[in-house]
């Protein structure tokens, strides 16, 4: 077969495929079109969605801070007047309920966002430091059971907290027994045992306790928690008493 031949078949292969695909095209327009306009939709969707979601976070990130400035305001000292123009609370508890309601602003705004998660947290420790326990507790239930492991993590930390506050240390102890199972970067395992290790101490439980800071010592001796155990487990001499001056 001459090259004359072969290229007139490849045209021929060429014109039939192109007229099959126009024809296909053709009766099958309407379909092609919907889909088009579906996957330009879908596209548009994402792009808006993504832009609506970093327009949340900024906003939602600066009422987080907004809420922690409130958080993080001094307390108003004794005979100590305040400088001019600085904010200050007479106790914890009004900063606690002031920062509360801020908190909680940003979670039901933007709960979805990560600042919207821990703005629930600090809505958790806040209502605890408010002495509003049923409040503090529904809250870090909340944030104990979100989906993002660090973020629950503290909620199950800070609920631990309040159930030992509350005479419930059977709980506290599952929840440290369940931290130190499953560490994050926020409770990691050492900060779990030490915790479940002092709270025995206030149990009068010293045997129970020595056996977590042994086990801390061995697993983690050039850590900081491995470290706070040895001192537990050897504590300083205490130094010479100084007599007083007669």
């Amino acid at each position: 077969m001459d090259q004359q031949t072969k290229a007139a078949l490849k045209q021929d292969k060429f014109i039939t495929t192109t007229s099959h695909g126009l024809e296909w095209a053709s009766e099958n327009r309407r379909s092609v079109m919907t889909t088009t306009a579906l996957l330009l939709a879908a596209i548009v969707v994402v792009v808006l969605s993504a832009v609506i979601y970093n327009s949340r976070s900024d906003a939602a990130s600066v009422a987080f801070g907004a809420a922690m400035q409130a958080y993080q305001t001094p307390l108003a000292q004794p005979n100590e007047p305040a400088p001019p123009g600085t904010k200050t609370y007479p106790s914890i508890v009004e900063r606690a309920k002031a920062a509360n309601a801020l908190f909680l602003d940003v979670a039901n705004k933007y709960g979805m966002t990560s600042s919207g998660e821990n703005a629930l947290y600090f809505a958790g420790l806040t209502y605890m430091e408010a002495g509003q326990n049923q409040q503090a507790e529904d809250t870090l239930k909340k944030v104990a059971s979100a989906w993002n492991g660090d973020i629950a993590a503290l909620g199950k930390f800070a609920l631990a907290q309040l159930y030992r506050n509350t005479s419930r240390d059977p709980q506290a102890i599952d929840l440290y027994n369940e931290l130190s199972a499953k560490p994050t970067t926020t409770i990691p395992y050492g900060l779990a045992r030490l915790q479940l290790a002092d709270l025995y101490t206030e149990e009068g439980k010293p045997a129970d306790a020595n056996k977590i800071y042994a086990d801390l010592k061995d697993k983690d001796a050039k850590g900081p928690a491995g470290q706070i155990a040895a001192e537990k487990l050897n504590p300083a001499p205490a130094g010479p008493r100084m007599s007083l001056p007669q």
